[in-house]
């Protein structure tokens, strides 16, 4: 789906579970996420990134890119991700050892209210 913004933008949202004994550490990185993580996220194509977590650790993502396959290649290759990514790991349930952002399993878009005013908008022009 895309942004009006971005009109070929991918709008993706995401699902992990974070260990619930561990939540106020994980807040308290993602309070200050390192500076050169933020631009290899910044440089993979993401933008209008934002992660939501439940008291219980249910996690959602958020964020809207032009290639999702190309962002998830440029975070992979990208070595200011390592780091990151090995230090996250252990607070996420469930991962069977793959990297958060390569196993987090997608939430397809089952609603979009711009897509359905614009398709109002196009059909009232016709």
């Amino acid at each position: 789906m895309t942004s009006p913004e971005h009109p070929t933008a991918e709008r993706v949202c995401f699902q992990l579970q974070v260990d619930p004994t561990r939540l106020d550490e994980y807040r308290d990185r993602h309070a200050a996420v390192w500076p050169e993580m933020l631009r290899a996220i910044e440089a993979s194509g993401r933008r209008n990134y934002s992660l939501f977590l439940r008291a219980d650790g249910l996690l959602i993502g958020y964020y809207e890119t032009d290639d999702d396959a190309a962002s998830q290649r440029a975070l992979e290759a990208d070595p200011r991700t390592a780091a990151w990514e090995a230090d996250m790991a252990p607070f996420f349930i469930a991962l069977d050892g793959t990297r958060p952002d390569q196993g987090a399993p997608r939430l397809p878009e089952v609603f979009n209210l711009e897509a359905q005013l614009a398709a109002l908008d196009a059909d009232a022009a016709r």
